[in-house]
C-alpha cells in the first residue's frame, strides 16, 4: 500500500525547489552521478533525509536505459514524442531505445521477455495498455513504466501521462461555431480509445450548449492516420447537405482532409474550414497552415521521462497521473463563413487558450 503521508510532500521537484538546484542536479545527485560536488550532494541528501525519502539501490550498471514503445514510427506525431524524451533523457543521463510494434491496445506479446533480455531500467508505453500479469511481472522487477496517451482509463497505481483532450475538443468546435458554422463533421480516432472518446465528448458539449444537436451523420470514425482522414472526409464531403467545417481528431486526418478538398474542387478556408488536434511541426507549414489544438506532445514525453527518473530514484512518484493543458492554435485553415454574422457570443468560458500564429 502507498505512503499518502510521504507521497503529500516529497517529489523531485520539492527538493529542487527547496535546495534551490535544477531537477537535473536532484536526479544526478539522488543516482550518485560523480560529475556532482560534495557540498550539493549533501545539501540534497540532508532535505531527503528530513523528508524521510526512501531511496532504491541503484544499478551497477555504467549507463542506464529508458525504452519507448510505438505501435508505429512512420509518422511525425512519433518523432515529436521521441524528441522531447531524447532532449529530457539526457538531463539525466539516460539512453533511449525504441521498439515498434503490437496494436493501439497493446505491445507485442513478446516485448516484455525482450526487454528484459535487454536489461531496460524502465519504459513509456505509447497507446498502450498492459495485463495485469505483465503489470505485475514489471513490477517484480522493480521496472517502472509510464503509459502515455493510454488506451484505456489507466490503473490508480499505473503512471500516465495525457493531454486534456475534452477540452480540446470543446474550443476546436467552439471556434467554428464562433464563425458561424453549424454543420461541423469530426474525424475521430478509433472508437475504443480514450482520447477519441474525449475529444468527441468536447465536440458534442460544445455542440449541445449553444442548442445544436448532435448529427450522427456528421461523425466519422478514423484511425489517426492520413488515409483514414482522407477516407472519412471523402464520406462526409459526398454528402448532399455536407457539412462547412470538418475537425480532425489528428493533424495527419487534417492532412488527408486537405487531400479530399482538393480531389471534390473544395478550396481551404473559402468553401471548407479544417481544424486539426496535436499542432505537431508540419501542421504551420501546410498550405493554408492548419489551425490545430495543441496538445504538448514533447513536454508530456518530458514528463514522462522525470516520472520514470523519480520511480527510479524512489519508491513513490507523487504525482502518478499527469493531465497536460491544450490550446487552440489559429492559422489560416478556418475563416467565417460567408453569409453569416460573426458568432463571437459563441467562445464560451470553458478552458483552452487561444494563440494566433
Amino acid at each position: 500500500m502507498r505512503n499518502t503521508a510521504k507521497k503529500a510532500t516529497v517529489r523531485l521537484s520539492d527538493i529542487a525547489k527547496e535546495t534551490g538546484y535544477s531537477l537535473s542536479t536532484v536526479s544526478k545527485a539522488l543516482n550518485g552521478r560523480a560529475d556532482v560536488s560534495e557540498e550539493t550532494r549533501q545539501t540534497i541528501n540532508a532535505v531527503l533525509k528530513r523528508y524521510g525519502y526512501s531511496r532504491k539501490a541503484t544499478s551497477t550498471k555504467s549507463q542506464r536505459i529508458i525504452e519507448i514503445v510505438f505501435q508505429d514510427f512512420d509518422n511525425v506525431w512519433a518523432l515529436e514524442v521521441l524528441r522531447g524524451a531524447i532532449r529530457e533523457a539526457k538531463l539525466h543521463d539516460l539512453n533511449v531505445i525504441t521498439t515498434e510494434g503490437g496494436n493501439r491496445q497493446h505491445p507485442d506479446s513478446s516485448w516484455i521477455d525482450n526487454m528484459l533480455r535487454r536489461q531496460t531500467d524502465g519504459a513509456i508505453l505509447v497507446f498502450s495498455s498492459l495485463t495485469r500479469i505483465e503489470r505485475n511481472k514489471l513490477h517484480s522487477r522493480g521496472i517502472p513504466f509510464v503509459l502515455f496517451d493510454p488506451f484505456g482509463n489507466p490503473d490508480p497505481d499505473t503512471l500516465s501521462v495525457q493531454a486534456d483532450n475534452w477540452t480540446g475538443g470543446v474550443i476546436a468546435t467552439r471556434h467554428l461555431l464562433a464563425l458561424g458554422h453549424t454543420r461541423i463533421g469530426i474525424i475521430t480516432g478509433p472508437e475504443e480509445m480514450m482520447c477519441s472518446k474525449a475529444r468527441l465528448d468536447g465536440y458534442t458539449s460544445a455542440l449541445a450548449e449553444h442548442g445544436i444537436e448532435t448529427d450522427p451523420e456528421l461523425i466519422t470514425e478514423g484511425d489517426f492516420t492520413t488515409s483514414g482522414g482522407y477516407a472519412q472526409s471523402i464520406s462526409l464531403l459526398k454528402q448532399p447537405n455536407r457539412p462547412t467545417a470538418i475537425f480532425a481528431g489528428s493533424d495527419l486526418q487534417a492532412m488527408g482532409v486537405y487531400e479530399a478538398a482538393r480531389q471534390l474542387g473544395l478550396r481551404i478556408p473559402e468553401d471548407l474550414s479544417v481544424v486539426g488536434f496535436d499542432d505537431v511541426q508540419t501542421a504551420a507549414f501546410l498550405g493554408p497552415a492548419l489551425t490545430t489544438v495543441r496538445q504538448p506532445l514533447q513536454d508530456m514525453a518530458r514528463a514522462a521521462v522525470r516520472m520514470l527518473v523519480e520511480a527510479l530514484s524512489t519508491d513513490d512518484v507523487i504525482q502518478p497521473h499527469i493531465i497536460m493543458p491544450t490550446s487552440l492554435v489559429v492559422r489560416n485553415s478556418t475563416q467565417q463563413l460567408e453569409g453569416l454574422i460573426s458568432g463571437a457570443n459563441l467562445t464560451g468560458t470553458t478552458g483552452g487558450r487561444i494563440q494566433r500564429s
